[in-house]
């Protein structure tokens, strides 16, 4: 262990970050997953990743859901559940095509920010969606009004940005972005469009922002921060930029603790945990164990805001699991 004993196991302690984990969204569609299978057994069809965490989606491939990229590949007649990201409008007309049974998981405030794509579209906005290229929820988003959006993809995009009428424009936002960096991307956009419209509520959704505040109290007292989330969680992601830029001296994104290098904890007093909002607390608690292994075993919590969200499951699901005669849908 060499330098580690430069760090006596008395002055050794964990800041868990809260609220951290599961947010009312991931929670919903994940429980949507499950009903599903309890209610008309598996398989069930999940198109794309129902959460961006690889060991939610193997733990629901065990129990018997099936992920496809594409609508095309279900089966003709079978479910498929729509992840909490959100699809654009032509994937529901995949799904009516192919005769598929929809349940729709998207996350409640991913559909707001739809509904607010269409809203401005219809009264004739240019619409700035600020997200990363690619992101399923910006996909989805942007298939709402194609011909309206045009994606800002961070402050240096900002530049390549071209209106039709700088005073009819709106911004959007992808609800798992740092806040920080979203609103230095709208400063940027006000700057060249100062009649910019901003959206009615934030779109940046509650999860997300809770977990960049207790992150960033975290983050100023920690030597090393460890964000358990996948590589492909944008919140996650967000979650270590955001402690490295709020004062800690190190961070790393890990799926669990297997990932951890020995070698982050030289020198290391206090350890920073977090977790995106996909990721269970089982894979939070084996960091913990792993730590708690290894003279970390002091753990105090960090809990800035409390969270009290949850959404009811999809609306397809409540009325499948209210009738009693619960007739398999096959």
């Amino acid at each position: 262990m060499g330098a580690m004993t430069a760090t006596p196991a008395r002055d050794r302690r964990v800041l868990l970050a809260a609220p951290r984990g599961y947010c009312a969204g991931v929670d919903r569609a994940v429980i949507a997953v499950e009903k599903a299978l309890e209610q008309y057994g598996a398989p069930v069809y999940v198109r794309h990743e129902i959460v961006h965490n690889k060991y939610v989606v193997q733990t629901l491939e065990k129990k018997g859901a099936v992920f496809v990229e594409e609508t095309e590949e279900v089966p003709e007649g079978e479910i498929v559940i729509f992840s909490a990201h959100g699809v654009a409008p032509v994937v529901h007309e995949e799904a009516q095509r192919g005769k598929l049974a929809t349940i729709d998981a998207t996350c409640p405030l991913v559909t707001k920010v739809h509904k607010e794509a269409v809203r401005y579209a219809d009264e004739d906005y240019d619409i700035l969606l600020i997200g990363h290229e690619g992101h399923e929820e910006v996909v989805g988003t942007s298939g709402e009004a194609p011909e309206h959006i045009t994606l800002v993809d961070g402050p240096e995009d900002v530049g390549n940005v071209d209106v039709r009428d700088p005073d009819k424009v709106v911004w959007l936002s992808q609800t798992t972005l740092s806040v920080d960096e979203t609103m230095e991307t709208v400063d940027a956009l006000k700057g060249r469009y100062p009649n910019l419209l901003s959206p009615p509520s934030d779109d940046i959704c509650y999860a997300t922002q809770n977990r960049q505040t207790a992150i960033k109290k975290v983050a100023a007292e920690a030597d090393l921060v460890l964000v358990v989330g996948s590589k492909n969680s944008s919140n996650s992601v967000r979650l270590v930029e955001t402690a490295l830029a709020h004062g800690a001296k190190d961070g790393h994104l890990v799926d669990n603790a297997a990932e951890i290098d020995e070698a982050w904890l030289e020198g290391v007093t206090t350890v920073g945990l977090s977790s995106g909002a996909s990721v269970p607390d089982v894979l939070v608690d084996g960091v913990l164990e792993w730590l708690q292994e290894r003279g970390w075993e002091d753990v105090e919590l960090v809990q800035p805001v409390e969270e009290h969200m949850q959404f009811s499951l999809p609306k397809e699901l409540r009325r499948d699991l209210r009738s009693e005669a619960s007739e398999k849908v096959r």
